[in-house]
């Protein structure tokens, strides 16, 4: 992978995302130290007939972000502009990455209230794909914005919230892009808490069957289950007084190093080469890991290390239909020939009020699905998205899906509302590009 960096904008070689499965050759590449500097690049691509794409980290496994026009890098544009303590908010520029938000707010002895598992990602590009994680109450990191400013196709600059052009921080939340490039957002945050993560291995009938038990007994529930097996593991995190209690730097390293990275990449290179192993791979690996309580600060407890490189699909279901769909992918896989190597995730998210979040209007949980990185997914994801459309799903807009707008008309109340939002803001499509032209429409 190849990318010039100039504020000047250096001709670039092709751009390449995390998974490897999408590139994108632009033309040219900027990286503004300044929002001033964004918006002059914004109207000299406008000018010179170039559409134009932020790229955080390239965790999305869509072409979201790629471009032949002008590639935006945002990471200059990085760090906490202000706290406001009495309000409850932090202001962060949209190019910091959110491991190093965390980390921030943790010296200021805040955080957010709910975050997804992978902290790589920008804040900007983790809320434009609508990037969560797991909460019965609490939602996706986009619901925890309070307001954010946007660079439009005319290079102007726009604010945003609930009581400044709300109809735009009604959509621009979860824009995918399409709206503008994000240069800052306002989280809502909170006094710094503890979470007591409790894992624990269980049968797939048995978690499946008590699952709205789990989801309402716990803030945070999730569980992985395993193909060609019957096992699952479970993670409950809730809010305790502490102290910390962290797992012990042996048991640690062996659950989040070696087994969870650096024996499950060895397993994974074992099964993408001999496929026919996967089964007998993954009843070992279901059993491995072992039950175990600990408490830290919410980052140290939402997010791990993920080191082993796959390709995801995810799909948004009503919550009340996720069981009958994962049992029907547990039946398509069993009565297949397919050989899956990485397990399926479960999580969970309350109806927000984004027009595009998956979550917009209705209570919701999420199947993900995943292939290692070079294995053959398209089988496997196709399997899996004739089973989570059926029962009205809408994909994350950052993970692998063949939906089109016609499918989005549907599956959301607001599309329109969002594509005329979009109509007047980038009448011209500066911030265009193939992947929105199939989900957003022409």
């Amino acid at each position: 992978m190849g990318t010039a960096t100039a504020r000047n904008g250096s001709t670039a070689t092709a751009w390449r995302n995390w998974a490897g499965n999408v590139t994108a050759t632009p033309t040219r590449v900027v990286a503004p130290a300044s929002v001033g500097e964004l918006q002059e690049a914004v109207r000299r691509a406008a000018e010179d007939g170039l559409r134009v794409k932020a790229v955080g980290t390239g965790h999305s496994f869509t072409a979201a972000a790629a471009t032949d026009g002008v590639l935006v890098r945002p990471q200059a544009l990085a760090g906490i502009r202000s706290i406001d303590r009495a309000a409850g908010t932090v202001t962060v520029a949209a190019g910091t990455a959110l491991k190093d938000l965390n980390r921030a707010l943790a010296a200021e002895g805040l955080s957010l209230t709910n975050m997804g598992d992978i902290m790589e990602q920008t804040v900007s590009g983790a809320t434009s794909t609508g990037t969560h994680g797991t909460g019965r109450d609490s939602a996706s990191i986009a619901a925890q914005i309070r307001s954010l400013e946007l660079v439009t196709a005319d290079g102007e600059l726009l604010v945003c919230s609930e009581k400044e052009n709300p109809e735009v921080f009604a959509a621009a939340r979860v824009g995918i892009g399409a709206l503008g490039i994000v240069t800052a957002i306002t989280f809502a945050v909170e006094p710094l808490f503890f979470l007591t993560a409790r894992e624990e291995p269980m049968g797939f009938d048995r978690v499946t069957a008590e699952f709205e038990e789990h989801f309402a007994e716990n803030e945070h529930f999730e569980f992985y289950w395993f193909p060609h097996t019957g096992n699952c593991n479970t993670k409950r995190n809730n809010r305790s007084q502490g102290p910390a209690a962290p797992p012990g730097p042996v048991s640690g390293w062996i659950e989040d190093e070696l087994l969870s990275n650096g024996l499950f990449q060895a397993v994974n290179t074992l099964g993408r080469a001999v496929p026919a192993t996967i089964p007998s791979i993954a009843r070992v690996a279901s059993r491995a890991l072992s039950a175990r309580t600990y408490t830290d600060i919410p980052y140290k407890v939402f997010t791990s290390p993920r080191r082993v490189r796959f390709v995801e699909m995810e799909y948004a279901l009503p919550r009340a239909a996720v069981v009958v769909a994962l049992r029907e992918l547990r039946a398509m896989v069993d009565r297949s020939r397919l050989r899956i190597s990485f397990p399926v995730e479960v999580r969970t998210a309350p109806a927000d009020d984004i027009a595009l979040s998956t979550a917009s209007g209705r209570d919701t949980a999420y199947i993900a699905v995943h292939m290692y990185r070079g294995t053959p997914y398209q089988a496997y994801f196709t399997a899996a998205e004739h089973i989570f459309t059926a029962h009205g799903g809408r994909p994350h807009w950052g993970k692998v899906h063949t939906r089109d707008a016609e499918y989005f008309s549907r599956a959301y109340p607001r599309f329109g509302e969002f594509t005329a939002l979009r109509d007047r803001l980038d009448p011209n499509r500066v911030f265009g590009n193939d992947y929105l032209r199939r989900v957003l429409g022409a």
